[in-house]
C-alpha cells in the first residue's frame, strides 16, 4: 500500500518529510479512513506514509488564558469523550465524538482527521463550526490560522496545501450562560454515517435566548448555518411554538440530495425534527442525557489518553525493510518481522505471526472481528498499518488465556463464560466479542447491561441475536 513508511520523531521531521514529496506523501494518525482508501485503490499516487502517532505533546486538550480550548492533532474521539474540560465547556463536541463509530474506532480516529477528511456527514465538524472554531496549518514556510468556516471548499475539499499539517484546533470555551448539544440521525444505533446531524448553541440567560447558533451536517456540500432560525430565536423564550418554528426555518437552510441512505425530502423533514428536539432538550436542561457520565472507552484500567507511551523507542529510518524490521511484543513474546511492512496489522498478525485467532470479517472497521489491544486500548487491527506495531505491545485473543507450568490452559473468565453459556454459533465473530468484553471488564468489573451494549457496539454477529453473548459477559463479571 506504500513504498516508504516513516515513524516521525519530531514535528520538524514530519514537515520536512512532507515537503520532500509534495502531493505524494500523507500524514497519518488514526489512519481509519486512509487505510480503507489505500486498500481499495481509491487513493493512488501515495508513495510515502508519515506516521505522527508518537509525536510528543500533540495529544493535549487544554484551556488557555484567553478562555480558548485547544485540541492537538492527535486528540482521538475517545479522548474528547473522556475530557472533563470538554464536557463542561464544549459539550456539543463530546456528544458528537461519542457518536463516531464504536470505541475501537474512537480509540484510533482523531478529531483532526475527521476535519481533514471533509465529508459533510462527518460528525465533529458540525459542533466545531457552531463553536466558531479555527485551525492552525503548519509547513516549513510557517503557520497560518484559518477559520473553520473558510477551511472547506466543497465535498472532501479543503484549503490545505500538500506540504501542510493541521497542528491545532481551537475555539472559545462556552460561557456559563451558554448551553449546547449535538444530535445525529443514522440508519442504526452505532457505526452509522449521519443522514442528518445538527449542533445547537444558545446563550440563554434567564430563560430567554440572547444569541443562537445552529449548524447542519449532511444536508449540503459543506456544513451550513441556519441563519433565519438563528436570527428568529434571538429574544425569544423557548416555547413549544418557538422551537417548532425554529425547526421550520432551519429546514429552509438545508439543500440535501437523494442517495441510497435517504431522500432529500426525508432529510428536510428530519432537520426540522432534530433542531426542534435539540431546542427542547436545552429548554429542559436534558441535553447531556444521551452521553453517559462515565462512558465505556475500552481503555481498560489505563488513564492515559494518548497511547504514546513508547515515544522513546522511535528512531529515524527511511522505510521499514529487512534491514529495518518491525520489532514488537505480541502476547508477551517478542517478534521481529522482516516482511509484511506494506500490510495492515491484521494481516501482519495472521500472515506473518501465524496468529489466526484474530479474524478478518469486513476489513473496513465495521464488524469488530479483528479487535486487538494496541498499547492497552482496543482497536480494529484491519485499520492499523503494520509498521505501527514497531515498539508496541499487542494482545490478541490467543494472549487472553494462561498456560500453567504443567501445560494446563486456563481460559479468561469471558472465554469460559462463552463456553458455558453457549454464546457461540459459527464462532467467526467470537474473538472480537471476547476481546471487547475482556477490555470492558478491566475498565468496569461489574458493568450494567447498557455498558455491555456500549462495549460491543463495534462488534457484529450474524448468528446469535446477541442474547447469549450479553449473558456470557454478565456471567463473567459476577464475583
Amino acid at each position: 500500500m506504500w513504498n516508504e513508511y516513516y515513524q516521525a520523531a519530531s514535528l520538524d521531521e514530519a514537515l520536512h518529510l512532507l515537503a520532500e514529496t509534495p502531493g505524494r506523501a500523507r500524514l497519518i494518525a488514526g489512519a481509519t479512513d486512509l487505510m480503507l482508501e489505500l486498500d481499495r485503490g481509491i487513493r493512488t499516487g501515495i508513495e510515502r506514509i508519515i506516521d505522527i502517532t508518537r509525536l510528543p505533546d500533540l495529544d493535549q486538550i487544554h484551556l488557555d488564558e484567553d478562555n480558548v480550548i485547544h485540541l492537538g492533532p492527535l486528540v482521538t474521539h475517545n479522548a474528547a469523550v473522556a475530557s472533563p474540560l470538554l464536557r463542561e465547556r464544549a459539550f456539543p463536541m463530546v456528544a458528537a465524538a461519542y457518536q463516531v463509530g464504536a470505541s475501537q474506532i474512537r480509540n484510533r480516529a482523531t478529531i483532526a482527521g475527521n476535519l481533514i477528511t471533509a465529508s459533510p456527514a462527518n460528525d465533529t465538524i458540525t459542533p466545531l463550526m457552531a463553536l466558531n472554531a479555527w485551525v492552525e496549518l503548519s509547513s516549513l514556510n510557517g503557520r497560518r490560522r484559518v477559520p473553520l468556516s473558510e477551511f472547506y471548499t466543497g465535498v472532501r475539499k479543503t484549503v490545505m496545501q500538500p506540504n501542510e499539517m493541521l497542528t491545532d484546533i481551537a475555539f472559545p470555551a462556552m460561557i456559563p450562560t451558554q448551553r449546547g448539544t449535538f444530535l445525529k440521525l443514522g440508519l442504526r444505533r452505532a457505526q452509522a454515517i449521519s443522514l442528518v446531524n445538527v449542533a445547537v448553541l444558545l446563550d440563554l440567560p434567564a430563560g430567554r435566548v440572547k444569541s443562537a447558533v445552529i449548524t447542519l451536517g449532511a444536508v449540503a456540500p459543506t456544513i451550513v448555518h441556519a441563519p433565519q432560525a438563528e436570527a428568529w430565536l434571538v429574544g425569544k423564550e423557548l416555547t413549544e411554538e418557538a422551537l417548532l418554528q425554529a425547526g421550520e426555518l432551519a429546514a429552509a437552510s438545508a439543500h440535501p440530495i437523494d442517495d441510497l441512505r435517504g431522500s432529500a425530502a426525508y432529510r428536510h423533514a428530519m432537520v426540522k425534527v432534530l433542531v426542534s428536539r435539540a431546542l427542547r432538550l436545552l429548554r429542559a436542561g436534558q441535553e447531556k442525557g444521551d452521553v453517559p457520565p462515565a462512558p465505556v472507552l475500552l481503555w481498560g484500567g489505563s488513564t492515559n489518553a494518548d497511547g504514546n507511551n513508547l515515544k522513546s523507542q522511535i528512531v529515524n529510518r527511511k522505510s521499514y525493510s529487512p534491514d529495518h524490521p518491525i520489532r514488537t511484543t505480541i502476547n508477551g513474546r517478542e517478534y521481529t518481522f522482516t516482511s509484511g511492512f506494506e500490510k495492515s496489522l491484521l494481516r501482519l498478525l495472521r500472515e506473518e505471526a501465524g496468529l489466526i485467532g484474530t479474524k478478518e470479517g469486513c476489513a473496513e472497521g465495521e464488524c469488530g472481528a479483528c479487535t486487538v489491544f494496541l498499547d492497552g486500548k482496543a482497536v480494529m487491527a484491519c485499520l492499523v498499518p503494520a509498521p505501527r506495531a514497531d515498539g508496541a505491545e499487542i494482545v490478541t485473543v490467543e494472549g487472553l488465556s494462561l498456560t500453567s507450568p504443567a501445560g494446563e490452559i486456563q481460559l479468561h473468565p469471558v472465554q469460559a463464560a462463552f463456553v458455558a453459556d453457549g454464546a457461540v454459533q459459527c464462532g467467526y465473530c467470537t474473538p472480537g466479542f471476547i476481546m471487547s468484553a475482556a477490555k470492558l471488564l478491566e475498565e468496569k468489573p461489574h458493568p450494567s447491561r447498557e455498558e455491555i451494549a456500549q462495549a460491543i457496539s463495534g462488534n457484529l454477529c450474524r448468528c446469535t441475536g446477541y442474547y447469549k453473548i450479553v449473558q456470557a459477559i454478565e456471567d463473567s463479571s459476577v464475583g
